[in-house]
């Protein structure tokens, strides 16, 4: 795993046992509900965690996305497979309307407005920030795109 997955693991952790140590029966059974969730079932461990990403990458969640990253590799997902993944999230994260004018590319982190206003779809440009992105967050390192953090 790398430096940034495991930071990012370890915060969470932390920040998880905070929450969880609060006497609160409602939140324990959030939590409750997510690990059962994600257990296998009809479905495998290695697909619930796919679905988790593409919902994460839909939904523009970076700690969601990281998180799911981090399972999907943990769960056996392949390079070859996450980018089928982020091809399905961004089809479908793309098709949200971001306002009247046409729809408008929103992606995990700063928004980018780029958008043909024409056709109404993502210019290849936003494309290639997107899977920048995505790419940067399975591989932990930072790439020369406007989306590094």
């Amino acid at each position: 795993m790398t430096d940034r997955l495991a930071e990012f693991t370890a915060f969470r952790q932390r920040m998880n046992e905070r929450i969880l140590s609060a006497d609160n029966q409602v939140v324990r059974r959030f939590f409750a509900l997510d690990t059962q969730t994600y257990k296998a079932g009809a479905l495998d461990v290695k697909t619930k965690e796919m679905l988790g990403l593409v919902a994460s990458l839909v939904l523009r969640c970076d700690d969601c996305i990281s998180y799911h990253v981090a399972q999907c590799k943990a769960a056996g997902v392949d390079r070859d497979a996450l980018f089928e993944v982020f091809s399905v999230g961004l089809l479908r994260g793309s098709c949200l309307k971001a306002d009247g004018a046409g729809v408008g590319v929103r992606l995990p982190g700063p928004a980018v407005g780029i958008k043909d206003l024409r056709s109404g779809r993502p210019t290849p440009d936003a494309l290639v920030l997107f899977l920048q992105r995505c790419i940067q967050l399975y591989a932990g390192v930072k790439t020369s795109c406007a989306l590094s953090r």
